[in-house]
């Protein structure tokens, strides 16, 4: 036979092509589903929501007494209160908050007399230091997004919200085949002449290193019939095939003609140095990829020609930890007694690397989930100012981090949905969204922190939306708002409404517990303005201090009976089967600046925005209107 190749073909182009026809064959995943304790390092398949809020319960923050606020609200340094013994309840760090009781007041604070009664000095606020329901995890949350592998910490995350089982990508099996007369089993007193065959252990350890399972099969002699039977069997049993050696073109290198009896091959002969002589071969869906025999050729070639499909299987690429600077987008205050480790979110905009710091709470799983990275603040530093550049390690690949549109301001569900539907159109974009209210995202894109800013903010004088906003923080341009969502807000009540809450008025009612968002928010600024509205004082409305970072935990807190009222949108209330007093409609868009405008991931955001698969998933949730999202609305 003489010496020839089919092709020599560049290693891009080599690799791009083959993937190409693999998929049009229909390569790609397959889903099982398995336990979640065991789901570390796989991917999944699907987006994960949480069954249950975590905490399910509302729980004691602190060691000391709970108390009814109502009773401790005249107690000052100069005129203490004595509460007796049932007026408070002793309890623990993680007790649950007895009944009447919202607020806890720490053992450092009590003075304990003789006649079990004890003395305060200070008022308590309603639900100070009460881990409330949802804090961490709210019921229906999205808890991982599809494609995403599981970190121990998501194992966490997924069984505090209830979840047991997931459905991850099945892991391809890979066999591996070795070949030549001259090789043996690993063994130790090899005879004159024989090789020790030891690629199979070298590539089953590296595709297992990927995520992928390997299956070696027995050596087979230089006989075509016998090689040929071998790659059929394995073809059966497996999702890709590497038939080690016999891929070059000398008197017994069979690979190229085995391949093709069994199946095609796309190219033979890539211009790669070394690993010339691989062989891009498949039937059907599955890979058969002929790799030389020499170890250093068969590395190379599997390295740069399978684990790129091993890659596009998992829909994951390879992490590895490095470390960046990158500036804080909000301040980080830190005790000087302890070295903290601070979990923030991150992503690139333009050239500067923004980190958002996550939750801080010890029982907050869930911000360890979604950490991009880790700010190690040492021990004897106060902490760090907002725009200051801090060294990160990085739990993630720098480069995802080049693809990912760093979303902040107004929290709303759809977000964790346009973000999956982003990341399942395109695996190599991500979103990183902070929930800091319209305002706070408002001040981000002034700061240039950020790729856009979700915003429902409305001008009391006009009953416009975003508008008046846009030009008093951005008089000279710049930003572009960009039409996203209609969305019914209103009161979220008990299921059957017990307390008849048929008017916003009503939240004033006597024995009404009413629940706000935080201040800066969207929501709270229409809450306030409807107060005014309707003469309400608000130091007359039970709780109105108490606040809320998004809809879907006010909702937790109605349907866990700690509080009986709280303004949201349409689609929390229905999350959690609660009963909705409609208030109005309300424009929910997006901010982009013009420098973020023609960015790949911000371009890839309104293409999915103007799907039709965002408009009914979104319209399946209920309480929005979809007229043209991701339009750009008229400035003037």
């Amino acid at each position: 036979m003489g010496f020839e190749y089919l092709t020599n073909v560049a290693l891009e182009k080599a690799r791009e092509e083959y993937l190409a026809k693999l998929i049009e064959n229909g390569f790609g995943p397959i889903s099982e589903r398995i336990a979640v304790q065991n789901s570390c390092g796989r991917v999944t398949a699907e987006a994960v929501y949480a069954h249950i809020c975590a905490p399910h319960y509302a729980a004691s923050a602190m060691d000391g007494i709970a108390v009814n606020a109502k009773d401790t609200f005249n107690a000052t340094e100069t005129t203490p209160i004595t509460l007796t013994a049932d007026k408070f309840v002793v309890l623990d760090t993680g007790d649950p908050i007895p009944e009447g009781c919202d607020a806890v007041i720490m053992v450092e604070d009590i003075v304990r007399n003789q006649d079990a009664t004890v003395t305060i000095h200070a008022a308590a606020a309603p639900w100070q230091h009460i881990r409330q329901i949802g804090e961490d995890i709210c019921a229906g949350e999205m808890i991982l997004p599809s494609h995403m592998e599981v970190s121990p910490s998501a194992i966490g995350a997924m069984i505090a919200g209830g979840v047991l089982e997931i459905n991850v990508i099945k892991k391809p099996v890979i066999g591996i085949i070795p070949t030549g007369d001259e090789i043996i089993a690993p063994c130790t007193d090899p005879r004159p002449g024989d090789i020790l065959e030891f690629n199979s252990s070298i590539f089953s350890a590296m595709v297992r290193q990927w995520g992928a399972e390997a299956q070696v099969y027995p050596i087979v002699p230089d006989k075509y019939d016998m090689i040929k039977e071998s790659v059929e069997k394995a073809v059966s049993e497996c999702d890709m095939v590497i038939l080690n050696a016999g891929s070059s073109a000398g008197r017994e290198d069979f690979s190229a003609k085995v391949i093709r009896e069994v199946g095609e091959v796309l190219y033979h002969g890539i211009a790669m140095k070394p690993g010339k002589p691989a062989i891009l071969g498949y039937k059907g869906s599955k890979p058969v990829l002929g790799v030389p025999g020499y170890p250093v050729s068969g590395i190379i070639v599997i390295e740069q020609l399978l684990k790129p499909l091993v890659e596009s299987w998992l829909k994951n690429a390879d992490h590895k930890s490095q470390h960046a600077v990158a500036t804080l987008t909000r301040p980080v205050v830190s005790g000087l007694k302890y070295e903290e480790f601070v979990r923030v979110r991150m992503g690139y905009v333009g050239e500067r690397l923004m980190a958002s710091p996550l939750s801080r709470g010890s029982g907050v799983v869930s911000s360890f989930m979604k950490a991009d990275g880790m700010l190690v603040v040492p021990q004897g530093v106060e902490g760090y100012e907002a725009g200051e550049e801090v060294n990160i390690r990085l739990l993630c690949p720098e480069e995802k981090l080049r693809e990912t549109v760093v979303v902040i301001g107004s929290h709303d569900p759809l977000l964790d949905e346009l973000a999956d539907m982003m990341h399942l159109e395109n695996s190599a974009v991500y979103m990183s969204s902070s929930h800091v209210g319209s305002m706070g995202g408002i001040m981000a894109l002034r700061r240039g922190e950020a790729h856009a800013a979700p915003c429902h903010l409305l001008d009391t004088e006009t009953g416009e939306y975003n508008l008046s906003f846009i030009k008093k923080y951005f008089p000279k341009g710049g930003v572009r708002l960009i039409r996203c969502v209609g969305r019914q807000q209103g009161l979220m009540v008990a299921k059957g409404n017990p307390l008849n809450i048929t008017k916003f008025a009503d939240i004033a009612k006597d024995g009404v517990r009413y629940v706000n968002r935080q201040k800066g928010s969207g929501t709270r600024i229409l809450t306030d303005y409807l107060c005014k509205q309707e003469g309400l004082d608000n130091k007359s409305i039970y709780g109105y201090e108490r606040e809320e970072l998004t809809h879907t935990s006010v909702a937790a807190q109605i349907v866990s009976g700690s509080a009986d009222a709280g303004m949201g949108i349409y689609s929390a209330a229905k999350l959690y089967d609660l009963d909705f007093v409609p208030i109005c409609i309300e424009e929910y868009d997006l901010i982009i600046p013009d420098h973020a405008w023609n960015t790949p991931q911000v371009q890839q955001m309104i293409e999915t925005l103007k799907s039709d698969k965002f408009k009914e998933k979104i319209l399946s949730m209920g309480g929005y209107t979809v007229e043209a999202p991701g339009e750009i609305i008229e400035l003037g």
